[in-house]
């Protein structure tokens, strides 16, 4: 008896020794560490979307231009931007209400419209008719940038529009989305970032540049119907947000006559050189950037007028030295192929040579709408200065119950209607095979491989030790992780793998819980998590990147998952023990987790899943806003899956979901 006692004794001195050795304090300093700057991250990242960056490559002939310019048009439109889209919103017959007419000048009459984008989400437009109409006139569609104050009132927009109908052209104004009137007056301030709200209709299945694209259709489909206008001789441009309207949609329309677009767009290879050349979530939507750049769709004007201005100290975006080598110079073949070079323009502005549209930029469009619209030169602006109207004074009026981007998802999002996926008491479910494979389509999961671990710092301290790594994969990105156990463990040991939404610095005690249990931990920062982030602390638009990746056929939903497989398959080959456990703490780790499950079910003995969600609709109704967590608004996610569709997909790993999130009531 004593003899057992003394072991017993002896055992629980072991167990604590072998067990008992880390606290959270202690591993915080170790995770704590930043194993990769953000800039090393970001040129990782800039690498990789480079070698997917699409080359026009010259065609032949103008016929063979013509062919593929069709067939992009078609992949374009049908393929991408409605993807998702009710085919009767998208071919609905446009729908404008006239509320009446305000004065305008000498020579010219305004007219305020209302119009419907899709059910239940209405903008509005200002209408510039010129006085004594003789036959058919030409008309100009006139697109926002991002005036998100002042929208369609802006003064340098009034002047245009004006000056147009005094010289006898129809312009239309469209306000844009979030802009003026659609603001909706902090209605939008939920959804987060202006435009970035938009990926809501992703997550719910649309493609969020499916709305954009309609929103500005609409205006064109009013006047090429107009009983004055003539449909031959239609134009469209605008400033920034704006130019990027009129290139897509003169592009991707081919009633348009004459293309202006102003400081609107670069190649892709802009974008992934400069931050500022990003662009918002239209301009850059899920795959459309996938065999094409906007080299691509500029030259798909060819052969009708387009004339490009850039301005030469662009403070906002799109400087003009910089993107004329990559679209207008590739661009210019393409148009001397139908003998019609002098129909593809340049301009830089240098006066103010700032982003804008001002009197040098709007005189370089007067004169060129004029020339290829068959009307007399036009050498001067018009002074319209004491006609310009208040903001008041141009506001249409929309209804109180107008939809917003979260809202028309929220709808669109009720409407969801997936089979229910076969339960199975044991062992994979009925149609787990193809589920899978819809799955690994819809993240856009291609596996990877750790081609070296490197091994950046090490500690041996109060009876625990830890190795850090740089994770660096076979597609050129990378990861950070800290393996951590105590000193006694072997190899044997079974490990746990550590997941959590605010990088692996906030994981201490779950490290230390399992490191105290005996085991191996290997705390792992994925890509956009914590120190492997292209991201400084106070990076203010976390979403580009992800963005990026979106636009150019990936996923960073994908790519988190594929991170996360290879290091626990590393893990695994590293270590003599194949029992791997997978905890996470978050709803960014939460899906990475159960996607990951879910295409490897054999991977993860088990996950354990902290202020998680019960449904993706929580994303919906707390409402998560994009920027929180933009890998989690991938195109179809929602519209396909759930957490309990995953969860089925993962068996035979058990999932646990504890500390569940609640989304407020209303």
């Amino acid at each position: 008896m004593m003899r057992l006692k003394a072991l017993l004794i002896l055992l629980f001195f072991t167990v604590q020794v072998a067990s008992a050795q880390s606290s959270p304090e202690q591993l915080a300093e170790v995770l704590g560490r930043n194993l990769q700057t953000p800039a090393e991250v970001a040129f990782q990242l800039r690498e990789y979307l480079m070698g997917k960056v699409a080359k026009l490559n010259g065609p032949v002939d103008a016929a063979q231009w013509t062919a593929e310019e069709k067939r992009l048009r078609k992949h374009l439109l049908e393929g991408v931007v409605f993807h998702g889209w009710p085919a009767e919103w998208v071919n609905a017959a446009p729908k404008f209400e006239d509320l009446g007419v305000i004065p305008g000048g000498a020579g010219y009459r305004m007219r305020k419209l209302r119009y419907e984008i899709v059910p239940g989400f209405q903008s509005t437009a200002i209408l510039y008719e010129p006085l004594n109409i003789q036959g058919k006139i030409p008309a100009i569609l006139n697109v926002n940038g991002h005036e998100y104050e002042v929208g369609k009132a802006a003064e340098y927009k009034q002047k245009r529009c004006i000056n147009f109908a005094k010289r006898g052209m129809m312009a239309l104004s469209l306000e844009w989305l979030e802009c003026g009137e659609l603001s909706h007056h902090g209605k939008f301030e939920e959804e987060g970032t202006p435009h970035w709200g938009a990926l809501y209709l992703d997550f719910v299945g649309e493609n969020a540049v499916g709305l954009f694209y309609l929103a500005m259709r609409r205006g064109l489909d009013y006047l090429y119907e107009h009983p004055n206008v003539d449909p031959s001789r239609l134009g469209v441009t605008g400033l920034s947000g704006g130019g990027w309207q009129t290139i897509t949609l003169s592009a991707l329309d081919e009633r348009v006559t004459v293309a202006v677009p102003v400081a609107g767009y670069a190649s892709m290879v802009s974008d992934i050189e400069r931050s500022s050349d990003t662009g918002d979530v239209e301009q850059i939507p899920a795959d459309f950037y996938v065999g094409l750049d906007n080299v691509h769709l500029t030259a798909m004007r060819a052969p009708r007028p387009t004339l490009l201005i850039y301005n030469a100290e662009d403070n906002c975006c799109y400087r003009a030295p910089l993107v004329k080598p990559y679209v207008f110079d590739q661009v210019q073949p393409i148009f001397q192929l139908y003998g019609k070079g002098d129909a593809f323009q340049w301009h830089e502005n240098l006066d103010p040579g700032i982003h804008n549209y001002q009197l040098d930029n709007r005189l370089q469009a007067y004169r060129f709408f004029a020339k290829h619209f068959q009307l007399p030169p036009i050498e001067n602006e018009i002074p319209v200065d004491a006609e310009i109207k208040s903001y008041d004074e141009l506001v249409v009026g929309l209804p109180k119950d107008n939809l917003t981007f979260l809202g028309l998802a929220r709808r669109l999002g009720r409407e969801v209607n997936r089979q229910p996926m076969p339960s199975a008491a044991l062992g994979t479910p009925p149609g787990a095979g193809s589920e899978r494979e819809k799955l690994q389509a819809l993240v856009r999961y291609h596996p990877t491989t750790v081609k070296h671990p490197w091994a950046v710092d090490s500690t041996k301290n109060k009876g625990v030790e830890t190795r850090s790594y740089r994770l660096e994969f076979t597609n050129g990105l990378s990861a950070s992780g800290v393996w951590a156990r105590a000193m006694t463990v072997s190899d044997a040991a079974p490990v746990t793998i550590v997941l959590n939404d605010r990088g692996k610095k906030s994981a201490a005690a779950e490290v230390s819980a399992r490191v105290n249990r005996g085991e191996q931990v290997l705390s792992i920062d994925l890509i956009f998590f914590g120190d492997s982030s292209p991201d400084e602390p106070n990076e203010v638009q976390p979403e580009y990147p992800m963005q990026l990746l979106s636009t150019m056929g990936d996923r960073a939903l994908g790519i988190e998952v594929a991170q996360l497989v290879a290091s626990t398959q590393w893990a695994q080959q590293t270590v003599r023990s194949h029992s791997i456990r997978l905890e996470c703490t978050g709803i960014r780790s939460q899906i990475v987790a159960l996607v990951s499950a879910a295409l490897e079910p054999s991977l993860f003995s088990e996950v354990q899943i902290h202020q998680g969600m019960r449904s993706l609709n929580y994303i919906l109704e707390a409402p998560i806003t994009p920027r929180a967590a933009p890998d989690l608004f991938c195109l179809d996610l929602y519209k396909e899956f759930d957490v309990d569709r995953l969860v089925a997909l993962a068996q035979p790993a058990k999932i646990t979901l504890a500390k569940v999130l609640d989304a407020p009531s209303k």
